[in-house]
This record gives structure tokens, sequence and C-alpha cells, in this order.
């Protein structure tokens, strides 16, 4: 028997809002998509789920994640920290990214899913980063997250940063992975690879062979601070964009996250050979990267999704600076309409990760639904209601979620967990992780 999710407003996507409009969910698909009272009448058997108070949306996507990164949570930083440079070799890579292991990996990719779907997060698209935990590491994520019940595309960050045997090992952890699960319902792969700064020309020849050999596509970090830049004209006279180009590198699909510092030009490339990008906002503040030129990125044309980099994982603060930092850095309140960015956080997101059948509510596509049941002091229209979901909306107003069909949340609650057992575990990670830097 199917399900009827009646609602007080539909959002279709972002310019299309129906008012006591709801749908049906047969299988793990979107059957249809009516009045109430027309579904009502036409499947009179269906279990009823009655929101009538509240907003139906498509889940929200997240285009870029670090699963693990909440182990790094209110870790200390050391003081002598000056640049994105120094953060990396001096921090990250030996104190985070080094001491990972596979127990760490799969508690905090189990309890970093389930905080996603509870701030109305359906799908993910991941990027591991621990260089000492392969082979292996991409699997004792999956495992963790097969009951969880969120989408998720997961990748290892494979780079020469270590040496080029261990980057090669992370390819092959790409492919074997991809071929694993390239028939699972919720979970898949990809070929990832970390920056112009620690993969050479040879070994990014090795990644797009992977890709091609798969099908997958790639994901990396790009320009993310000015040190890539800086360093890639250093070494290539060549800004990174264009020495991808050279390589034919954008001839594979691609992801790339971050794009802080793209010049024009290198826009022009990505839109040229319609490269998806990831934005992530609240992270690029972190380590003082800067302001992604998201704006300039929609005008060309390129589609930008948006993800939380697994440092701020409640969607609705990453929407609201995607809402927010672009008006104040560009002294405009009227580019990033909330109506844009909620584009980026459902259908955009859906198409950077090749998603096709989520992002939107209509027939056929897959049932990745939330509702959300605003607590609002002023009133709630179709013309102030994608403004009101992202600048006042929270996790707490997210009342159901659904992933092809199967509830994760109800009436509020995570339906197989509770977050107070998930951070339990976490914690205990991160005191082997911190301990270890005593």
């Amino acid at each position: 028997m199917g399900k009827l999710v009646l609602g007080k407003f539909l959002l279709a996507d972002n310019a299309v809002v129906m008012e006591n409009y709801g749908l049906a969910i047969e299988g793990d698909l979107i059957s249809e998509v009516n009045s109430n009272e027309f579904l009502l009448e036409k499947y009179p058997d269906f279990e009823v789920l009655d929101c009538r108070d509240q907003i139906i949306s498509p889940g929200f996507i997240n285009a870029h994640m670090h699963l693990y990164g909440v182990l790094s949570h209110g870790i200390s930083v050391p003081a002598d920290i000056e640049d994105f440079k120094n953060f990396l070799e001096d921090f990250w890579w030996p104190k985070v990214e080094d001491r990972l292991d596979h127990k760490m990996i799969a508690v905090t990719a189990r309890a970093m899913a389930y905080e996603l779907i509870n701030s109305g997060v359906t799908a993910l698209c991941d990027i591991l980063e621990a260089p000492m935990a392969i082979p292996g590491a991409l699997e004792a994520e999956a495992e963790a997250l097969k009951d969880v019940g969120i989408k998720a595309i997961l990748s290892f960050e494979a780079s020469e940063r270590v040496n080029t045997d261990n980057g090669l090992l992370a390819i092959e952890e790409n492919k074997s992975f991809y071929n694993k699960y390239k028939d699972h319902p919720l979970i898949s792969g990809m070929i990832c690879i970390h920056t112009t700064f620690t993969c050479s020309k040879e070994f990014i020849r090795k990644a797009m062979d992977a890709s091609r050999e798969t099908g997958t596509g790639i994901q990396m970090h790009l320009s993310e601070s000015k040190y890539e830049q800086e360093l890639c004209q250093k070494n290539y006279n060549m800004l990174p964009v264009e020495l991808y180009d050279e390589l034919d590198f954008f001839e594979e699909p691609i992801l790339a996250a971050q794009g802080v510092k793209l010049t024009e030009g290198e826009m022009d490339t990505l839109f040229k050979h319609g490269v998806n990008m990831a934005h992530l906002p609240l992270s690029n503040c972190e380590v003082g990267g800067g302001i992604a030129p998201v704006p300039e990125m929609l005008e060309k044309g390129l589609k930008v999704g948006l993800g939380t980099d697994g440092y701020i994982n409640n969607f609705f603060e990453v929407m609201r600076g995607a809402f927010l930092l672009h008006k104040a850095n560009l002294e405009n309140p009227e580019i990033m309409p909330a109506e844009t960015v909620f584009n980026m956080a459902t259908s955009h997101g859906a198409s950077a990760m090749r998603m096709e059948q989520a992002g939107k509510l209509e027939v056929g596509s897959f049932a990745d639904i939330i509702t959300i049941k605003p607590e609002l002091p002023t009133p709630l229209n179709k013309e102030n209601i994608f403004t009101q979901l992202v600048l006042y909306c929270n996790p707490e107003n997210v009342m159901n979620v659904f992933v092809n069909g199967r509830q994760l949340k109800a009436n509020g609650s995570l339906v197989d967990t509770n977050m107070k057992d998930e951070y339990k575990a976490v914690k205990v990670q991160a005191a082997r992780l911190w301990e270890d830097d005593k």
C-alpha cells in the first residue's frame, strides 16, 4: 500500500509553490503530485501522513562533506597557524587526517549521517581523507551507512602528499569501491583527487584513466585559498583551471568544491566544460580562505550546490550563510535571493552529484522528501515562503524525512536512533584522536 503526504504548501522546486497540495508515494518513487482533496479521493486506501500545517520540500542535498570532520570540532589549533598552507601542513594533515582509523571513520560516518538527516538532508557527497587507513577505509564507511538510509556518494581523496604509491592505492580504493557498490540503491562511489599542489600531472592523468574506466567522474578541491593559485603559477606558469584544461581533465564529469579564488576566465572555462561546483560558505570563513564568487558563477550559468564540509552540519545555517555572506561582500541586498539558495540546496545539488531523479518533487522522482513545520511569529505565504524557510527554520522544524520512500525521521524524531547516543560514540573516538596529540 502506498502513502499520502498532505501539506499546507508543496515546493515542487524553487519556482513552483502549490498551496494545499500533497503527494503520493508508491515504493521508492513519487507517483502523483496533486491537491490534498484530489489525493484523498483517488487513494482512499493509502496510509495518510497529515502535514497540512507544514511545508513539503525536496530533501536537501549536501554536495560536499567530510563525515569524519566532526572529530576536529573544538580541537586545539596551534597559535602560529598563519595561512592555509600552515593549516594543512602543521595541523590538519598530521594531527587529523593521518591519525584516522577504520573505527573513527565508521563511528563518525554513522553519527554525522544521522545529524544531516535530522537537518533535512537526504543525500550527501563525502570525501574521506585518511591516507594511513587504506585499504578498506571506504568499506568501513559504507558498512556504517548501509542501515542509516541516507543516500551517499563516497570517495577517497587520492594525492601524492604521502608518496605516489599511497596515492595510487587511494585511486584503486575508489575504483574497487565503485565496482562493488555500483548497483546499490543508496551508496555509490566516485574518483577523487586533492589539488594541483598535491598531485602531479601524471598522477592527475591516472585519476582520469580511473574515471574513464568506471564512468564515475571525479571530484576535487579547487582553489580553496590563494595558496593553490600562487603555487600553480609558480610551478606551471598557469592557474589551476588552466592546468586542468591543458590535461583535458574536464572531459570527465567533474564536481569541484570551493572555487574561492577563481578568476573570471577560469569560471568561463568551467562553464564551457559543464563543470559542477559545490559552495561551502561557512567552512571557507573558518580557514580564512575568502568568499567564493558564487553570484558570478551562477550568472555565468554554472550549476552550484551547497555543502557543509563537515564543519557546521546544520543545513539551514549553511543556507543562511550563502544567503547573507554575498550580500555583505558585494554590498548588494538583491543578490542571492532565498529562491536561489533553495535551488542550490536541492535541484542544483542533485544535478551537481548527477542524481537526476532527486532535488525536485515531481512524478517519477525518488521519494526523497522532507516536511517542515515553521514556528514563525509572522504569516507564511507563497510570496515569503523561501525567505521564511531559509532564514528562520532549523533542524527542529524538520518533522519528517523520507529517502526512497523509507521514513527516517517521524514527527520530529529520528526513527532508528537518537543523537545523544550517536554523540556519545563520537566522543569516545574524538578522545582517542585528541589523546594521540598529547
